[in-house]
Parts: structure tokens; C-alpha cells; sequence
């Protein structure tokens, strides 16, 4: 039987990017994806991290980038894994540009030459509070004040809006996810979890801590099993259920 407290518009969609692709063009729609263990592990204790997750939770990530305006990480997930932030693995919608590249980079740590700064004609934004960033042709830069050490993640979705980037994914790492999340700003949540269980590592989420239960985050979850045994937990942050 189907939860009553559940509206049918969310228990009839049939794919995850819905949402998205159906966002009103008026404000931001920001969505997050963490692919994780059944432990809720990111990696183990020496930082291995391929493959937690199968190749269709791959498919999954690079539909999510084909269906924004721009993809953002954080500048240690950068430092670590040179990800390149395009869409490969799925055809771009006719007439869509790839999404804008955008690190958090409060210090100015980023060299050049990494994969995501690529000039290929795709807009490379750096959010910083540094007065010195890497020099690259045509990087723009967003620079934000810091607030006890670190940015207001609703500051730098504000400021992606303003110049023109409606629909925003922030892809990790697990630190990005886990402050926008602690922060209130993401609409949606994509937690994708592998059929694997890893026993001790680096977990995923880590929010502020809670006493009561009732402050507990409780989303709206529709479940999507995929072929290679992932499934995709998503979570719909503007729909809580009651306690």
C-alpha cells in the first residue's frame, strides 16, 4: 500500500532527474549526489574508493551533470582525484552546453594543469576568499567572505545564481556534500548506495550533531533500484515527513 503522506507527483515519477529538468527557472534548484557502502563508507582506511559503487551509479552521476547548469566540488576532491567534472558517459539533450566546472577553493591551493581547469570552452569558476588564484585564461572567480573559517554554502549558491547557473549539482566531495546539506540549501539528495560492505573507512555524510531524534532529518525518499545492484535513495529535502 502506498503512504498516504506521500503526494502522488513523487510516487509517479519514474526517473530521478524529473525533479530537475522540472525545476521552475525562478530560483535555484540545488542537488547533491553521494555514492556510498552499505556501512555508509566512502572509502576504506588507506582512501581505495574504486569502485564502492557499479558502473550504472557512474551512468547515474554523469546523467545528473547532463541535466545542470553547473557541477561543483570541493577543492580537496579536486587535489585528490583530477576529475575532469564533463558529461562522457551519456549524450548531452540537443542544444545543452556541458555544465560550468566550479571548485571551492578558500586558499588558493589549486595549481594549474588539472583536469577541470581544461580550457575546452566549458566556463571554469573558482569560488575563494584568496587574493591570488591559479592563473588560467578566462577562470572566473567568485570571492566570498568567510564565516568562522568557511563559506555559507547558501552564498555560493546565490552567487552560481547571479550569473546564470539555475540548476546546480554539488558532487563532493563528502565534506561539500555534508555542509550544504547541514546548511539547508539542496531541494534534493542523491545518496546511492553499492551492494558492498566495507566494515571501517571514511564515511559519507557527517552533519552537526543531534540529541532528539524529532531533529532528525526526514526526507521524502523515492527508491530507484539499478541493474549492477546500486540503488538510488532520492531525496526529496523540500518534502519532510511528520514525526
Amino acid at each position: 500500500m502506498s503512504d498516504p503522506a506521500v503526494p502522488p507527483r513523487v510516487r509517479q515519477l519514474s526517473d530521478p532527474l524529473a525533479p530537475i529538468l522540472a525545476a521552475s527557472d525562478d530560483r535555484p534548484f540545488v542537488v547533491a549526489q553521494l555514492g556510498q557502502s552499505l556501512d555508509g563508507r566512502i572509502a576504506t582506511v588507506t582512501g581505495e574508493s574504486r569502485w564502492i559503487n557499479n558502473a550504472e551509479a557512474l551512468d547515474h552521476l554523469h546523467r545528473l551533470r547532463a541535466a545542470v547548469d553547473a557541477v561543483v566540488v570541493g577543492v580537496g576532491t579536486v587535489l585528490a582525484d583530477d576529475p575532469r567534472l564533463n558529461v562522457r558517459r551519456v549524450a548531452l539533450p540537443p542544444g545543452k552546453a556541458q555544465p560550468a566546472r566550479v571548485v571551492i577553493d578558500p586558499n588558493g591551493r589549486m595549481p594549474a594543469g588539472l583536469s577541470c581547469l581544461a580550457n575546452d570552452g566549458t566556463r571554469r569558476i573558482v569560488v575563494t576568499a584568496s587574493a591570488e588564484v591559479v592563473e588560467v585564461d578566462d577562470l572566473e572567480v567568485i570571492r566570498l567572505e568567510r564565516q568562522d573559517g568557511t563559506f555559507r554554502p547558501g552564498e555560493i549558491v546565490a552567487a552560481l545564481f547571479a550569473l546564470g547557473l539555475r540548476r546546480i549539482l554539488i558532487e563532493g566531495g563528502a565534506t561539500t556534500v555534508s555542509s550544504f546539506l547541514d546548511a539547508g540549501v539542496l531541494d534534493r539528495l542523491h545518496l546511492i548506495v553499492g551492494p558492498m560492505i566495507i566494515g571501517s573507512g571514511k564515511l559519507g555524510l557527517q552533519l552537526r550533531p543531534i540529541t532528539e531524534l524529532d531533529n532528525a532529518i526526514r526526507p521524502q525518499v523515492t527508491v530507484y533500484p539499478l541493474p549492477g545492484g546500486d540503488v538510488i535513495f532520492d531525496c526529496d529535502l523540500r518534502m519532510r515527513k511528520a514525526v
